[in-house]
């Protein structure tokens, strides 16, 4: 189960988890876990395949229930198969879809909205992304300006959306807007599902510093005509839904299995580096600074089953949720900083184009085929989306201490 920790196993988990091995083999496309191995950019399509692969094992969805085309697993078995195929390689599926809006449409939705969405959500055939950030409101999400106004069986949506992940692929869009203008602020918002091929729906890539190409975007909306059947839950209850959502989002923002991965490749890294003729990982500090590291990991490891087993008898994660998200994302940063600092100056130049199969000409960048300061750069986001790490902290102060 891990190179560091040991789960004793019962007899069905450890057929699990052949059965998980034997399937990741044979069917985890070999150049994309070479990509994913190898940190190298990733295309849609990609994704597609290895989910195209679950989908017929129907292991698409380990929470959703059985009867709406999900795995239903046991906590143990969402660990294992987390850990597995990401040590194999396995790309993350896009959690818009599945983890995100998945459970609210089974929560909140309509028989239509569950009939009409979840099935291609399941096959892939539909991707999603999250309309929730705006300029001016990210932290303090209830202040959002883009309006959903009603006419006839219709929201008019105008407004703008930021930092919207995949919005260049998604087909749909899970959107907060403004429906109502008295009471608190939290009250008059809603949740619209949009069609991202509609009329009125602009999408602008952001370029983000890490020169990985397009990865977030802003979402433009001119005049966008929602149909009625597209409001999530009743209109004003937007907000409640959306802590419902944001919930799901940060439990599965832990990442550990890999994590787990990244913690081997950091490893193997500081073995083939040396500093003053001797690995880097045999150096007192450098290893103190992965054993401490290597601990976290576990003890986020054992808190994820924890939440996974609560939330598999169909409780809602609390405040435990915000521990995940913000452990989990120091850990993934701090493995990419340690794994640059590892490769020293060699972490820097760096030409994406230099790593693709037919690139004519060296590598431009560092060893191991891996683009550290790159990814690096990337990585910084991870503290930020899902509710900032500094907001999780004032959510834990508050239910957890009481503060």
């Amino acid at each position: 189960m891990g190179e560091y920790m040991e789960i004793r196993l019962k007899s069905e988990d450890k057929k699990f988890e052949s059965d998980v091995k034997k399937f990741v083999a044979e069917n985890l496309p070999k150049d994309v876990a070479r990509k994913v191995i190898e940190h190298r950019p990733l295309e849609k399509q990609d994704v597609g395949r290895w989910q195209s692969a679950l989908h017929k094992q129907g292991w698409v969805a380990p929470n959703w229930p059985t009867e709406l085309g999900g795995a239903q697993w046991s906590a143990m078995q969402q660990h294992i198969f987390d850990v597995v195929s990401s040590a194999a390689g396995a790309p993350r599926l896009s959690p818009f879809g599945i983890n995100m809006i998945g459970p609210v449409l089974i929560e909140f939705g309509s028989d239509f909205q569950k009939e009409r969405f979840l099935p291609k959500i399941l096959s892939g055939e539909e991707w999603w992304c999250q309309g929730y950030s705006e300029p001016g409101s990210g932290s303090d999400l209830a202040s959002l300006r883009t309006t959903g106004e009603l006419h006839g069986d219709k929201y008019i949506v105008n407004g703008q959306k930021t930092w919207t992940t995949q919005a260049q692929w998604a087909d749909v869009m899970f959107c907060l807007v403004r429906t109502g203008q008295s009471g608190k602020k939290q009250d008059g918002i809603s949740m619209l599902l949009i069609d991202m091929h509609h009329p009125g729906v602009e999408v602008r890539p952001i370029i983000t510093i890490d020169g990985g190409g397009q990865e977030i975007n802003e979402v433009w909306l001119q005049d966008v005509e929602v149909p009625v059947e597209n409001l999530v839950g009743e209109e004003g209850r937007g907000w409640s839904i959306a802590k419902f959502l944001l919930s799901h989002e940060r439990t599965n923002t832990a990442g550990v299995g890999a994590s787990k991965r990244e913690l081997a490749h950091l490893k193997h890294i500081a073995a083939k580096e040396f500093l003053d003729g001797v690995p880097l990982i045999e150096d007192p500090l450098f290893r103190d600074r992965i054993t401490k590291l290597e601990i976290d990991l576990m003890a986020l490891e054992w808190t994820v089953l924890r939440v996974a087993a609560v939330e598999a008898q169909g409780a809602v994660p609390g405040p435990e949720a915000s521990i995940l998200k913000l452990r989990g994302t120091e850990i993934q940063q701090e493995l990419t900083e340690l794994q640059m600092e590892a490769v020293g100056p060699n972490a820097l130049p760096y030409l994406p184009m230099s790593l693709e199969e037919n690139w004519i000409g060296p590598t431009v960048g560092p060893n191991y085929a891996t683009p550290l300061a790159s990814r690096y750069f990337n990585y910084r986001k991870v503290s930020i989306y899902g509710g900032t790490n500094e907001i999780q902290k004032n959510i834990i102060s508050k239910r957890v201490l009481g503060l």
